[in-house]
């Protein structure tokens, strides 16, 4: 079981976050760190689906006032925004950070700075978007920011497209998951984001991230550990809103905290790909909020159940 030291990650020691930074950089020398297992040894310079080696590479970083608001409280969330990605999809509103790689390679040393520089000016947490594919090196500078300071909660903001065995080495360290849960349906995956499989990987992944950190825990309004589920409302109910609410319900907790996201608007190559050149209308969310409720969710962000 995790240590119940606030954060988790102060309640190991040196020689166990040593072992789990190994443990991760392992999975990249035949590179199966994330479900598409692409084999290459990113150790030595290849590159597979997500085109990053061993370094960590950042496109920015700062408060963010824009996210949930157990995150944000009065002084922001910490965000780093992590440059390219695993999922690659086609309407990613991030697109010039997530597939034209905006963004440059930093030490270990850096990216710990950076941490506490944002705990510095007061932000709540240190949210790592989109971690998924350089979790080794997030790891690996975890113990510069530790021996400087570092104690507010690590936030892990990514896809939901998880392998089982890179969640294990993060138990422990991560205090709040925050996953997409994208599409129910595994043709849209494929279409959309090349990841076929990705209904039930995020299905295992969202089992296993709850089995962690249980349902979020918020105190004075600020989150300090647990779960919190993010679903973007597709049009033409491409996302499969209503499995998703389902599976949230009945096999994670109806306590689950849930974001049902309205800001969905085509980037990138979505005005290629109908209906997705389009905005949602607010009936299809309005729809999607009625499916949660249904559903039994009683933890939807801005809403009163």
């Amino acid at each position: 079981m995790p240590n119940r030291t606030f954060p988790s990650y102060l309640g190991l020691s040196s020689t166990e976050i040593e072992e789990r930074i190994n443990e991760a950089f392992a999975l990249i020398q035949g590179c199966r760190l994330c479900p598409r297992t692409c084999g290459v040894d990113r150790t030595k310079g290849e590159r597979g689906f997500c085109r990053t080696g061993s370094k960590a590479m950042v496109s920015s970083w700062g408060p963010h006032f824009g996210e949930e608001r157990p995150l944000v409280g009065k002084h922001g969330s910490g965000t780093i925004f992590f440059t390219y990605c695993n999922l690659g999809c086609i309407y990613c509103q991030n697109y010039t950070i997530s597939h034209l790689g905006e963004g440059m390679e930093v030490s270990a040393e850096r990216l710990a700075s950076i941490m506490l520089e944002l705990q510095s000016i007061g932000c709540h947490n240190i949210n790592l978007v989109t971690p998924t594919h350089q979790m080794p090196m997030i790891l690996e500078a975890l113990p510069f920011a530790i021996r400087d300071g570092l104690s507010v909660p690590i936030v892990y903001n990514c896809g939901g497209y998880e392998s089982l065995e890179a969640l294990k080495i993060l138990e422990g360290i991560v205090d709040i998951y925050m996953p997409d849960f994208k599409y129910a349906d595994p043709e849209v995956a494929k279409r959309f984001s090349f990841a076929e499989d990705y209904p039930d990987v995020a299905k295992q992944a969202l089992k296993e991230m709850y089995r962690q950190v249980g349902d979020l825990i918020i105190e004075e309004g600020i989150a300090i550990r647990g779960l919190l589920v993010r679903h973007l409302v597709l049009p033409d109910g491409l996302a499969g809103t209503g499995e998703i609410v389902r599976f949230l319900s009945q096999e994670i907790s109806k306590n689950t905290y849930l974001n049902i996201m309205d800001q969905y608007h085509p980037c990138y190559e979505a005005f290629e790909h109908p209906p997705l050149n389009r905005r949602i209308t607010s009936r299809e969310y309005r729809r999607a909020l009625d499916l949660a409720i249904k559903a039994g969710i009683k933890r939807i962000d801005g809403l009163t159940i």
